[in-house]
């Protein structure tokens, strides 16, 4: 299988600009950010879909939310609010076959997305 954009920028092979980075995941600004803030919290383990995330995952998941908080503390939009999203399969939105949840804000954000 071929690496996803987000393996290869987890194994440096792609720059990236980095918020956050431990031993489970990376946290990057987004390349077409749909908000001032648009940040991607991507899993170093390879999943390809949130559908395809089992039971042996639940504390990487849990891990992932935590750090998208962390990435709205470090981005300043912790108070204000923001979004986060886990795009999942072809209408669901996804464009990359590699979890990764979206935090976005800066500016109010409506409802339905699209």
């Amino acid at each position: 299988m071929e690496k996803t954009i987000f393996q290869k920028i987890i194994d440096r092979e792609m720059p990236a600009q980095i918020v956050f980075e431990d031993d489970l995941c990376i946290a990057l600004r987004d390349v077409c950010p749909q908000a001032p803030v648009h940040c991607l919290v991507v899993p170093k383990k390879h999943i390809a879909r949130i559908s395809k995330a089992d039971t042996t995952d639940a504390n990487l998941l849990g891990h992932l939310l935590l750090i998208a908080k962390k990435v709205a503390y470090l981005e300043g939009i912790e108070d204000s609010g923001f979004r986060v999203i886990i795009n999942c399969g072809p209408d669901g939105g996804e464009t990359v076959p590699h979890l990764h949840i979206h935090v976005l804000g800066g500016r109010s954000l409506q409802w339905p997305p699209g």
